[in-house]
């Protein structure tokens, strides 16, 4: 459902770990749109000691294509462990781990994962993503402060937040040192954990789709379940205000529909 955008004269590559990154310029104006209001926030919080919208924004920018290339790592890593390289793309909707088709290496191609394998594959992102989130805390920690952020405003990270000592010591104090913990750990935690939600294209999606597979289920049902939370999901945030995730999780619950017709499972 989701699809590499094509390429541009403006893109950005670069390898990492052997990977083949490539930075859609479209992901620049999708960070743009995220953030923009983020680091606005953060300006008129810190007021007099503010580095000014423009170097906030551009903290947030390095920060989420730091978290979103960790991510797609993960994938990528995976990946590779059961025979199949793949090249990481990053784009306007967040970042892909494109496995080829074949690979010298085994002849393996991702479609022939077993549903373990492909269950692997799928934690692989979020997982390695919050862990560098964790690495992040634990030097925050080791450096004598704490994750509350009533320096400036409450702040809660659920649900690690509910671990004991996550949040105790000091409150971050300085602008810069503020804005890239919130830049890193929003993205590196809420959105990883947004991306288990069990709707496809997501990873949790997949996760879903390989449980269905274990059991010997039809690939129906991993639409059904995806189109059933999506509607839950996208009512929840549009009563919640949150327009953007409702239009999003409303288009991922149109795209499994459709694709119920072409795996000829009711859609009713």
């Amino acid at each position: 459902m989701l699809q590499s955008p094509a390429e541009t004269p403006y893109d950005l590559h670069f390898p990492v770990l052997g990977f083949p990154v490539r930075v859609s310029a479209w992901f620049w104006l999708g960070a743009l749109f995220f953030g923009f209001s983020l680091a606005r926030g953060l300006d008129r919080l810190f007021e007099d000691g503010s580095p000014g919208v423009l170097p906030l924004l551009l903290m947030w920018m390095a920060c989420l294509l730091v978290s979103i290339v960790v991510h797609e790592l993960g994938h990528a890593l995976a990946f590779r462990r059961f025979g199949i390289e793949s090249s990481i793309v990053l784009y306007h909707f967040g970042g892909l781990a494109i496995p080829e088709r074949s690979s010298d290496f085994r002849g393996r191609s991702a479609s022939s994962l077993s549903p373990i394998e492909d269950m692997i594959v799928g934690l692989s992102g979020p997982l390695l993503q919050m862990a560098s989130g964790l690495l992040l805390w634990a030097i925050i920690k080791v450096s004598g402060y704490g994750l509350s952020f009533t320096g400036y405003y409450p702040m809660s990270i659920w649900p690690f937040d509910l671990i004991p000592g996550f949040t105790s010591g000091n409150s971050i104090d300085r602008p810069i040192l503020y804005a890239v913990t919130v830049f890193y750990l929003f993205p590196s935690f809420l959105w990883a954990l947004l991306n288990l939600i069990p709707v496809l294209p997501l990873d949790g999606g997949r996760i879903c789709s390989a449980l269905v597979r274990l059991n010997n289920g039809p690939m129906s049902l991993s639409f059904k379940i995806s189109l059933a939370t999506a509607c839950l999901v996208a009512f929840y945030a549009y009563s919640n205000g949150d327009t953007y995730l409702a239009m999003m999780f409303a288009l991922f619950g149109y795209n499994n529909y459709q694709m119920l017709d072409q795996y000829g499972g009711r859609r009713f």
